[in-house]
């Protein structure tokens, strides 16, 4: 696995390439335009480079930000909350606060997901709040 620390910022873990047993095409596909598009970020923030290729990755797929985020995570993306989009975080926090054996429960790599947020720091009662932190540009005339 990778590791990307920055200064006075969480930890993130990039996904390694996905083993030739259990490769899928869609899989290798979103890895390859994601892992691409990340270096070419212009920024110091992880949290916005991880979210900036994401997007760019649905772009360009013509899949939605929470498909690829999901798949990314599947795959074993760690990365603080405020990388991911709002679309995924809601799913994830639907699925987790349901059973594992429930239709539209966790799946292995999302429960891992929440026990990495919750060392790291996140709010661990975040998903009762129903609401998400989102990059805002304020423009004032």
């Amino acid at each position: 696995m990778i590791t990307h620390q920055a200064p006075n910022q969480s930890k993130t873990i990039l996904p390694p390439p996905p083993p030739a047993a259990t490769r899928e095409q869609d899989d290798l596909l979103i890895y390859e335009r994601f892992m691409r598009h990340l270096r070419n970020i212009p920024t110091s923030r992880t949290e916005i480079k991880v979210l900036s290729a994401i997007q760019f990755t649905a772009d360009m797929l013509g899949q939605s930000d929470a498909h690829v985020a999901n798949t990314l995570v599947d795959l074993g993306l760690r990365a603080p909350r405020m990388a991911f989009p709002a679309d995924f975080l809601k799913f994830a926090d639907q699925a987790l606060m349901r059973n594992g054996w429930e239709v539209g429960g966790p799946s292995i790599a999302l429960k891992e997901l929440k026990v990495w947020w919750n060392k790291n720091g996140e709010d661990p009662f975040i998903a009762f709040q129903g609401n998400f932190d989102l990059v805002e540009t304020r423009v004032t005339i």
